[in-house]
Parts: structure tokens; sequence; C-alpha cells
């Protein structure tokens, strides 16, 4: 039996636990799964004969070294930061492993090592990074194919919950981690390149700088990523006069939580004294000026300018934030804290209710002296609270490079995304087979003439 260490039974690794299981009779797979709550891995086996459950502490040297030393290949779902404890056994003893998040600098250090010992460290191989990677490069390298040469290259994801589970009016509930939500955008400017300008938007102004977009004939906005530029060279696209990555919400959802970060409701910087006496009351009074007349509802109206049949008003009521008999309960909470354990009231998948990851990719590009544009969208719907769409769509992915990996299918060796056409290929053809799969059409190109001094 080939043994595949599963590292984190979270919210994300239910698809990757299935799959993998499914397969187990026929690949002959042993599955260990380390959590370090048993509770979530015991439940994701459910008794299946060729799986265990461990307690796993990523933090116990010898309990991590010894559970990697008898694997045949690792599978890290841990928190990013994590990975490199992770990493380092795996190159210690010779184990090929797969991570679904960023490569962070350290991991990257491994690269020459990694190579040397001819092992396989994939990494970005979730939904974002990852399917948007694969997805990309297999219409990108299409295009170089046929002579064309890119002008413009647009992407955008979104974890968002089903029209049938919509229930609120944010048109939104956490499909991940909720504190990547509450600080996204954060850490520096959102930078891209629009028609070889590059253009730059502050944190204090970029949920008001959305873009539009329809997919499916369902319409959605998106907001621009800290960094759209990173892939430019991964990707080939080195002197792309257009390129941006943004962030899909429903629309309207951007100007709504302008709102908190004009309060200064997101800082994760500081820490509020006696945060877990607060009420939510006192939570949004904290950012509003003394008055001993006003109340904290008509002092927020005048300060944001809110009119009071607005719709902003009104989901602002929808979360509670002015009660004065829920508590923080939270000791030494920042503001971003603090208003996360707010929204989780309301934004909580229900049992029953479904997710939604939504992508689109535009191509924009020149062929014989005439400009394209190819557009590539993607939904996939979950299941239930605990068979998301959004871990089917990183979970998945994940599982079948392992397998393949495992198989010796995927042979290059260092620290790598699934940017290859032999790893991006078949794994988007599997892909295919468990209703995640791209529909590409020709739309008018939508760019500007690169030479002109407007922008």
């Amino acid at each position: 039996m080939k043994n595949i260490l599963i590292i984190g039974a979270g919210k994300s690794s239910s698809y990757v636990i299935k799959y993998l299981l499914e397969k187990s009779n026929e690949e002959k797979l042993h599955l260990t799964i380390g959590d370090v709550s048993i509770e979530n891995a015991t439940k994701l086996i459910n008794n299946h004969k060729n799986a265990k459950a461990i307690i796993f502490d990523v933090f116990d040297k010898n309990q991590r070294e010894n559970a990697i030393k008898n694997a045949t290949i690792v599978v890290s779902m841990l928190p990013a930061r994590f990975h490199i404890e992770v990493a380092k056994d795996c190159l210690k003893y010779g184990k090929n492993l797969v991570t679904a998040s960023y490569v962070s600098p350290a991991m990257k250090a491994l690269d020459k090592q990694v190579k040397a010992k001819e092992l396989v460290f994939m990494n970005e191989i979730g939904v974002d990074p990852g399917l948007d990677h694969m997805s990309a490069m297999q219409v990108i390298d299409k295009i170089r194919n046929k002579g064309g040469k890119m002008l413009l290259f647009e992407s955008f994801t979104g974890g968002l919950v089903a029209p049938e589970s919509d229930t609120n009016l944010w048109n939104y509930k956490f499909t991940w981690n909720p504190r990547n939500v509450v600080l996204a955008g954060q850490g520096g400017a959102a930078m891209f390149i629009q028609e070889g300008t590059y253009k730059y938007i502050p944190y204090h102004k970029l949920f008001r700088r959305t873009e539009f977009l329809k997919i499916n004939n369902q319409k959605f906005e998106a907001y621009a990523n800290r960094d759209s530029l990173k892939y430019r060279e991964t990707y080939g696209l080195k002197n792309i006069p257009t390129m941006y990555r943004g962030t899909i919400r429903r629309v309207g959802f951007s100007r709504a939580w302008n709102i908190f970060v004009q309060l200064g409701m997101t800082d994760d910087s500081y820490s509020i004294e006696n945060s877990e006496n607060m009420s939510y009351r006192d939570f949004v009074n904290l950012f509003l000026a003394y008055s001993p007349s006003d109340s904290v509802e008509l002092k927020l109206r005048s300060y944001l300018k809110i009119d009071q049949d607005d719709v902003m008003w009104e989901k602002l009521l929808e979360l509670d934030l002015f009660n004065p008999n829920k508590k923080i309960r939270i000791k030494n909470a920042t503001p971003a804290k603090m208003l996360q354990k707010i929204l989780e009231d309301s934004w909580t998948l229900q049992e029953n209710d479904k997710d939604m990851i939504v992508m689109q990719h535009l191509f924009g590009y020149e062929k014989e002296g005439k400009k394209e544009q190819v557009e590539s969208s993607l939904i996939v719907l979950g299941e239930n609270q605990n068979y998301t769409a959004m871990s089917k769509t990183v979970g998945l992915p994940l599982a079948i490079a392992t397998l393949k990996i495992l198989n010796g299918e995927i042979t290059k060796p260092g620290v790598q995304i699934p940017i290859a056409k032999e790893v991006y290929q078949p794994i988007l053809k599997e892909l295919k087979n468990h209703g995640i799969e791209f529909i590409e059409k020709k739309v008018p190109y939508l760019g500007y003439n690169p030479n002109h001094v407007i922008g």
C-alpha cells in the first residue's frame, strides 16, 4: 500500500480525502489523516478501511518527523505559514510534497535541494491559486501555438453563496477563512497594468474602484487584487500591456464593505481594551465622535452620509450592529477580529446552504494583424456545508496532482506551481469528469489602441 499523509482535516480537506478514498482500492492507497482535532479527521474518514486518523501537532518535532518518514507522499492542508516545517522534513526523508498555498520565499529557497533529491514540491494547486493558473495557461499556450501575441489578460475569482442559499442583503456568506475576507486588500496598494500604464489603488479606495462582469447571465463586480503583476513572468507575459487580477463579489457588496474600511473596523494593527465586555453597539461607537445627544445610528448616518432609506443602511441593520445586548467576548481583540465575530453571526453557512465558486479569464491577443478576445468562465456549486464548492475546487486539483505524482505521471523535480502543460492538461481533463469545466467563447476585443496617449 502507498501511504498518503494528509496533514489537516479542515474545511478544504473533505474532497481531497473523498477522492483518494474512492481511488484507494484500485490504486492501493492507505490514507493517514493528521489533525489537532481527531474528531474532524475521523468524521471525514467515516470508518473507511483504507484510512486512519491520528492526532498531529506540527510543532511536535518527533511526531511530525515520524509521520512524514512513514509516508510515501505528503499533502499539507495546514495554514501556509506552517508548510515550511513539513517541507524541511519531506526534504530530509526524501518525500514528495503537495500544498494549495502560495510559494513562500522560504519554500522557494529549498528549490535547489529539492531538485538535487529529484523530489516534486507542488504548490498553488488549489482553486486560486491553482485552477486559475492551469486554466489560464491552457488558453495562453493555445493562443501562442496558433501564432497569437498576448495583449490583455484579466482574471477574476470569487467564493460566494449559491443563489438558492442567498438569504441576506449582502448576497454573501463565508465560504472560506473569515479572517482573510475581513483583511482582504490590506498590506499595500493594489497594482496592475492597463494599456502599458501602471495603476495603483490605495486600500482606502479599493472598494470604490470595481469592475463589472457578466458570467452565465449573472451580474457580478470585482475589486483589484493586491498584486496583479506577480505572475507576469511566470505566465510568460512579461511585456503584456494589460494585466489585472480581481476578486468577485455580487454587485453592491464592495460599496457597503467600504463603510467598514472608512470607519477603521478592518484594522488589525492594534488591540482594543476591554473588548470582551463590549457590545456590538459599543464597537460601532468606538469609531464615531462623541455626542451628548445623538444616537450611535444618527452619528454613523451623518458621518458617512447614508440616508435612512438607502439599502446600505438596511445592510448595516441586518447585521445587528447596533445591538446593546450582544457581546464581543474576545479579550484584547483588534477591530478586525471584533468585526469578524459580528459578521460570523450573519454570514456563516447553514447546514444545507450551498456555496458557489465563480471564475472568469479574459484573453486579448493579436493574430495576423487582427485583435481577438477569448472569455473563459467557470461556475461550480457546492452540495452542502461540508462538501462545498470551495473544498471541491481546492481539494480535487490537489488530490489528482497527488495521485499523478505518486504514480510517476508528474516527475519534473523542484519547488513549482502547475503551469507546465504536462501538469495542467491531465488534471484539467480529469476535473471535467467532476463537473469542473471552463466554458470558452470568442467575444469582441475590448482593449484599446496600445499606442494611444490618453490614460
